[in-house]
C-alpha cells in the first residue's frame, strides 16, 4: 500500500466519529507529508496534535521509510486554499468568498447559504452599493476561496 492510501485510511479512521474530516494530503519528493484536516466547527491544536502523533507512529511502524527520513505536518487548510467539500461551504456561511466559475469569471460576495446543489451569494454592486443575491450551481464553480476582510 502506498503512503497516501495508508495516511488517508488512518485519518479517516481517526476522524470517523467526530466533526473533523480529511481535506487533502500533499506529498513532496523530499518525503514531506502534509495532511490537511478541517472541522465543521473549526480545528484546534489538540486535534492536530492527536492526529499527528497517531499518523507519525503508524508511518514509522509501516517501515515505508526505514531510515526515518520523512516529515509530517498536520494542519487545517490555509486561507488561500480553495474550499473542496460541501461541509466547508456550510462552515463559511456569513464570510466573504471569491467564486471563480468554469468560464473564469469571478464573483465576490458574502456566502449566504449552501445546499448540495448550489450556493447563494450576496453581492454589492456599483457606486450605489446595490445588494444583489445570486444563486450559483455547484457544477458551474471552478473554485471558491474565503477572503480575508479587514
Amino acid at each position: 500500500m502506498d503512503i497516501i492510501s495508508l495516511v488517508t485510511n488512518k485519518v479517516e479512521e481517526l476522524t470517523q466519529d467526530s466533526a473533523l474530516f480529511l481535506v487533502e494530503i500533499k506529498m513532496k519528493p523530499t518525503n514531506n507529508i502534509k495532511v490537511f484536516v478541517d472541522g465543521d466547527n473549526g480545528l484546534n491544536i489538540e486535534a492536530c496534535t492527536k492526529i499527528n502523533r497517531a499518523l507519525y507512529k503508524m508511518i514509522e511502524e509501516s517501515e515505508l521509510y526505514p531510515e526515518g527520513d520523512f516529515s509530517l505536518e498536520v494542519s487545517s487548510p490555509g486561507l488561500d486554499e480553495p474550499l473542496k467539500f460541501f461541509r466547508q461551504y456550510n462552515k463559511n456561511i456569513g464570510r466573504t468568498v471569491e467564486v471563480t466559475l468554469n468560464d473564469e469569471t469571478k464573483h465576490l460576495g458574502v456566502l449566504q447559504s449552501a445546499t448540495e446543489a448550489e450556493i447563494v451569494l450576496e453581492k454589492t454592486i456599483g457606486k450605489k452599493k446595490e445588494i444583489v443575491v445570486e444563486t450559483i450551481p455547484f457544477e458551474t464553480i471552478l473554485k471558491t476561496v474565503v477572503q480575508v476582510v479587514f
